[in-house]
C-alpha cells in the first residue's frame, strides 16, 4: 500500500528518475501496478506537498522563495490533455509537454518545494507571471513563510 506521503516524499528525494518503476523497487512489497493504481485513484495536490514539507523547512527571514519554470517532457504522448508544444530550456527547443511553475523554499543548505502550478494557459487563462504572484501572496500571507528574498529567472 503506498500513501500520499510517500510518494511525496519519493518525489522531494528523487529529482532524477521519478518513474512507477523506480519507486516500486525502493518499497518492500509495492509493484509498479499498485503505484500506477494508486496514481489513476487519487489526486495529490499543493496542500498535499505543504503538509508533507512543512514540519521540514528550516524558514527565517535570511531563507528565500525560488520560482522556476518546468516542462515535464512528454513528446510520445498523444492522449494526456495538458500536454502541448511549449519551450523547454533543458532541450533548448519546442517540446510536447506539460508546463509547471514551481515555488521551492531554500534556506541555503535544502531546497524543498513548498507550492506549484500546472501551466495551461488554454484551460485557465494565466500566465506563468500570475501562477507565481498566486504563489508567492499565499506562500507569506496563507502559509507564513518568513523568507524575504525573491529567486527568478526571466522567462
Amino acid at each position: 500500500m503506498i500513501t500520499k506521503r510517500d510518494y511525496i516524499e519519493y518525489l522531494i528525494s528523487t529529482p532524477v528518475n521519478d518513474s512507477c518503476a523506480n519507486l516500486a523497487q525502493h518499497l518492500d512489497g509495492v509493484s509498479h501496478d499498485a503505484i500506477s493504481d494508486y496514481l489513476q485513484r487519487d489526486k495529490l495536490t499543493a496542500h498535499h506537498l505543504w503538509e508533507v514539507v512543512e514540519p521540514l523547512l528550516n524558514d527565517s527571514e535570511e531563507a528565500y522563495l525560488i520560482v522556476d519554470d518546468s516542462v515535464q517532457n512528454k513528446q510520445y504522448s498523444r492522449k494526456i490533455e495538458l500536454v502541448k508544444k511549449q519551450y523547454s530550456g533543458a532541450e533548448h527547443g519546442l517540446v510536447r509537454g506539460i508546463g509547471v511553475v514551481n515555488l521551492v523554499h531554500s534556506d541555503g543548505d535544502d531546497f524543498y518545494p513548498v507550492d506549484y502550478r500546472v501551466y495551461a494557459p488554454d484551460t485557465d487563462g494565466k500566465t506563468k507571471n500570475d501562477h507565481f504572484r498566486e504563489m508567492l501572496v499565499r506562500a507569506l500571507s496563507d502559509k507564513q513563510i518568513k523568507a524575504r528574498t525573491v529567486l527568478f529567472d526571466s522567462w
